[in-house]
């Protein structure tokens, strides 16, 4: 299944998305009924329209800006993320990325137009013929989502919740809710409370966020499971009985996540020092589990015969070896993070990366109360004290303490709204930096589905494993980066370090010990 592209949705393939309730669309397109006033996603319950009164939309804002309302029997707004945001790297794409991110709500679109390179008045020709909707109209979009949940999963008053959400008034705030979810704020919290959504659950404890996080189906959870466990840093993150915990740093302060996986969706509990990072936050989370792909079209795309119910399958793209479905590209929730903690890492073993990253986060990292107390430094701080704590070669201490100067001084910028070829090219450009760390950061950083990681020493020997030859790859294209998380995960099965799926099971992994 190929993602529906944004500019020209097909008319025919949409509907018959919707006459068959088809889920794997959701997040993808909008339908707009205009007998209702109502638009849905595509796997919505509700009878089906008539071709006549329905037409499609590549955003929810864009269905907003023309009068529609969210459906609250499907919740639109709840479906998982496009993954054209991280297929397309056109600037539409990139804005998509930095809006879901906040930046609108903390600079206004001044700020999301500097950030991209481009002026305002272009970046909004842009969006609006490609998604149907301007930078603001797609903010509040994003708005409203944010106010939903809170108003679902808190007790804050309604006041608190308008503010947090990015609102600049409490009756902006009112009037946004009435016209996108056809009711009053009080009203969309007493019927809640009545009925769970599907993106929500009630909190756990004062202060607290529970929410679940969907995801397309199927997810390899046994990969995330072990990447997560693998890479944990003692002092800044946790895996205990199958939960991910840890802090970081916020736009308005920090938030700890507890993170686990469950049928069909990701618990998340959110601990927020400031409810404004909410979006944001839940941004981070869903990029760091890449769970806005679309696996059946990545799966199909590799070769993957994926059978409707989910068992193990050979692989027609790798031939004598199996790949599961549903595997991820892990994220990252920090650029400056990943990029610190892969230069760390260079050429030594993920357990010594994890001790050495553990005596800088312990010496540096900010405190916070919580089970995992401590934060990543800052650059600014790794760049004027990192060499006083980080051990080994003295190349590669003063590489990472250079590049922690570069992007406390704004030489280097690292967010998610750049260009691969751009990035790639000023990482290129640090001391230390070789190709496959210029690969690995930018992949991860901006959930890029094509770089092969084909110098990586575990993804060759996967390569060898699965008689895949790493000089003509190009018949795998856009998914390049997928086939290398596939290649990595056969050679750590081969070694035992994760548990090859059992036949007689749906293929989801298991942790390794």
């Amino acid at each position: 299944m190929e993602p529906v592209t944004i500019t020209a949705l097909d008319f025919e393939r949409c509907y018959r998305a919707v006459s068959t309730r088809d889920s794997r669309f959701d997040g993808q397109f909008f339908t707009a009924v205009r007998t209702t006033g109502i638009y849905c996603r595509p796997s919505c319950p509700a009878i089906t329209p008539k071709r006549a009164n329905v037409s499609f939309l590549p955003t929810a804002a864009a269905a907003q800006q023309a009068g529609y309302r969210a459906c609250r029997r499907c919740l639109p707004d709840a479906a998982p993320g496009s993954p054209l945001w991280n297929v397309r790297a056109d600037l539409a794409a990139r804005a998509m990325r930095l809006i879901g991110d906040g930046v609108i709500e903390r600079g206004g679109v001044p700020a999301l137009a500097s950030t991209l390179g481009y002026s305002q008045r272009q970046l909004t020709r842009v969006l609006t013929t490609e998604l149907g909707a301007g930078p603001l109209a797609l903010a509040r979009a994003h708005r409203a989502h944010t106010a939903r949940l809170l108003i679902q999963t808190t007790e804050m008053p309604m006041s608190d919740i308008a503010f947090a959400a990015g609102f600049a008034s409490i009756r902006q705030f009112n009037d946004t809710v009435r016209e996108v979810f056809a009711v009053s704020p009080t009203t969309m919290r007493t019927e809640s409370r009545r009925s769970p959504r599907s993106d929500a659950v009630a909190p756990a404890a004062p202060g607290l966020l529970t929410l679940r996080l969907p995801y397309r189906e199927p997810l390899d959870t046994g990969w995330l499971a072990w990447f997560l466990s693998a890479h944990t840093v003692p002092g800044m993150e946790l895996w205990e009985d199958g939960v991910y915990t840890r802090g970081l740093r916020t736009p308005h302060g920090h938030a700890t996540v507890r993170l686990s996986f469950q049928p069909g969706h990701v618990r998340a509990e959110l601990a927020l020092r400031d409810m404004r990072d909410l979006a944001p936050t839940v941004a981070r989370v869903r990029h760091l589990l890449d769970l806005d792909a679309d696996p059946q079209g990545i799966d199909e795309g590799l070769g993957l015969a994926v059978p409707d119910n989910g068992l193990p399958v050979v692989a027609t793209a790798a031939p004598g070896h199996g790949f599961g479905p549903g595997i991820r590209v892990p994220g990252c929730l920090d650029g400056p993070e990943l990029l610190l903690r892969t230069m760390i890492g260079q050429q030594i073993s993920v357990q010594a990366a994890a001790t050495h990253t553990a005596r800088l986060v312990g010496a540096l990292g900010d405190r916070i109360d919580g089970p995992a107390p401590r934060l990543f430094p800052t650059p600014d701080v790794v760049a004027e004290r990192g060499a006083e704590v980080l051990t080994g070669p003295a190349r590669r201490v003063s590489a990472v303490v250079a590049a922690a100067r570069a992007i406390a001084e704004g030489e280097l910028v690292l967010h998610s709204g750049r260009t691969a070829a751009e990035l790639r090219r000023d990482l290129l450009a640090l001391a230390g930096v070789g190709p496959w760390t210029a690969d690995y950061v930018t992949m991860r950083l901006l959930a890029d589905p094509d770089i092969l990681l084909g110098t990586d020493l575990v993804v060759r020997q996967g390569a060898t494993l699965a008689g895949v030859d790493l000089d003509h790859t190009t018949r795998w294209a856009p998914w390049r980066s997928y086939l290398s998380m596939h290649l990595w995960k056969t050679a750590l099965e081969h070694r035992g370090v994760i548990a090859a799926p059992r036949p007689s099971r749906p293929v989801n992994g298991s942790e390794a010990s």
